[in-house]
């Protein structure tokens, strides 16, 4: 299939899902594009995609229901050019010789960050690459003796933290609790080589737990679902990194486990050292996630949902006097 076959799509998938959005009309002839549509701007917009796309599919990005749904905001935005160049830099490159690259200008300032300061908070929903390019940066730090080992770590909240009373080691305790982790390692190294570092302790999986009482120089480590976390076991962490080392914490607010009780440390923590220097906080949202584009409507329509919610006066009990 040519080029413009690629971003036309089966059966002009993609070309279907332009028009539904830009309520244009679009006609090929030959290596040319005829767009038409009762407002101006939509048509303006329409072939500034199609600019957005050829130059996506120079840079090697499959062109997917995903990138036209990229394409489309990027030019309504009138952000174009930066959002095809957030997808130029190679963060590592995994054993089956894929290229992992940041797929949204969010996610590029998230690697920037992580890249510049000793602590990096990152907030956002499902699908926006939090956990996935976090491990993608320490793989590749590991890799280039930026660090001598990869911390990872997540609360294993469902256990209550109570491991110890589980049956098996710790290994089996955790294992379903940070299976998540696991997955993208394989996917960067490979069974093989990831068992390795596993054995030579190069990397390490733990729950949050285990992290108590210990100074971690020269590591990157990574709080996966921090959201999970207690300020209080937040506190605990950010306080236990040592020279040559650095701290991702990563996590998505509107998906809370905890009880009521003991809250959510992680929108407090990063409200709390915000502004500090060495620290960032990064905020991804539904522009972000790099799933199926009906996830990010899903998330849109959640948070909308939510927004309104909060602005309901709340429900008051009348007691009748006697």
């Amino acid at each position: 299939m040519n080029q413009m076959g690629n971003i036309f799509g089966t059966l002009d998938t993609h070309v279907k899902l332009i028009e539904k959005e830009l309520s244009v009309a679009i006609v090929s002839r030959d290596l040319n594009v005829e767009i038409k549509g009762e407002q101006q701007a939509s048509v303006k917009t329409a072939v500034e995609v199609f600019h957005i796309l050829k130059k996506m599919q120079e840079n090697g990005e499959i062109i997917n229901d995903w990138a036209i749904g990229q394409a489309i905001e990027a030019a309504r935005d009138g952000a174009g050019e930066d959002a095809v160049s957030a997808m130029k830099d190679v963060i590592t490159i995994t054993y089956k010789g894929k290229p992992i690259k940041c797929k949204t200008l969010g996610q590029k300032g998230y690697i920037k960050a992580i890249k510049e300061n000793t602590v990096t908070i990152c907030i956002g929903p499902a699908g926006t690459g939090k956990t996935y390019l976090a491990m993608a940066m320490a793989v590749d730090a590991l890799k280039s003796n930026q660090i001598s080992r990869i911390i990872l770590t997540r609360p294993a909240v469902e256990a209550g933290e109570k491991l110890g009373f589980l049956p098996g080691d710790l290994q089996s305790k955790v294992d379903p609790y940070l299976r998540p982790l696991y997955d993208a390692l394989y996917e960067f190294l490979g069974e093989e080589k990831f068992q390795k570092c596993m054995e030579r302790g190069l990397i390490e999986i733990a729950p949050l737990a285990y992290m108590r009482g210990r100074t971690l120089n020269d590591a990157l480590v990574l709080v996966d679902e921090s959201q999970n976390a207690s300020l209080e076991t937040l506190k605990m962490v950010l306080t236990r990194f040592g020279e040559g080392s650095k701290v991702i914490l990563t996590g998505d607010i509107t998906q809370i486990d905890l009880p009521k009780e003991t809250g959510s440390g992680l929108k407090k923590c990063a409200d709390m050292l915000k502004g500090i220097d060495d620290i960032a906080v990064v905020y991804l949202t539904n522009k972000d996630v790099v799933r199926h584009q009906l996830v990010k409507r899903i998330i849109k329509a959640f948070e909308e949902f939510e927004e309104k919610d909060k602005k309901r006066p709340a429900n008051r009990t009348y007691t009748r006097k006697q």
